[in-house]
């Protein structure tokens, strides 16, 4: 995973498209102590049949040094659309990858994943 560190220039910040993605990106934190974010854009597809599997993805972390920028987290998300993984793994996936970008331990961010019913199922998962 790419992770652009706050004292770069945003890559995807100010331009259309996703085709300037390069990793999730920070910025300095102002002072904040507490940030969730949440996003009913996520889709994945189960890895054994295919078929598509809608989420509302909600982030929580609590940032130290830096936080997350919006549109990096919105890209980031838009690119598992075609990649299978379970609800679970995917949870874990994401956190992994967000404590990474903000430099964070793993049990400072929290993840929840909760699927939108197929097959009279729903799923919610939280790493």
């Amino acid at each position: 995973m790419n992770v652009v560190r706050p004292t770069d220039e945003f890559v995807a910040l100010g331009h259309p498209g996703s085709e300037r993605y390069a990793g999730l990106e920070t910025f300095e934190n102002p002072g904040v102590t507490r940030v969730e974010m949440t996003s009913d854009e996520l889709t994945a597809v189960c890895p054994i049949t295919g078929q598509p599997d809608l989420y509302v993805a909600t982030i929580e972390y609590v940032p130290k040094r830096v936080c997350l920028e919006s549109k990096s987290m919105k890209l980031y998300l838009a690119r598992y659309r075609n990649e299978g993984a379970f609800c679970e793994a995917l949870a874990v996936r994401i956190r992994d990858d967000v404590a990474e970008a903000l430099e964070l331990e793993r049990s400072d961010v929290t993840v929840t994943l909760a699927q939108k019913a197929r097959g009279g199922i729903t799923i919610t998962a939280t790493a």
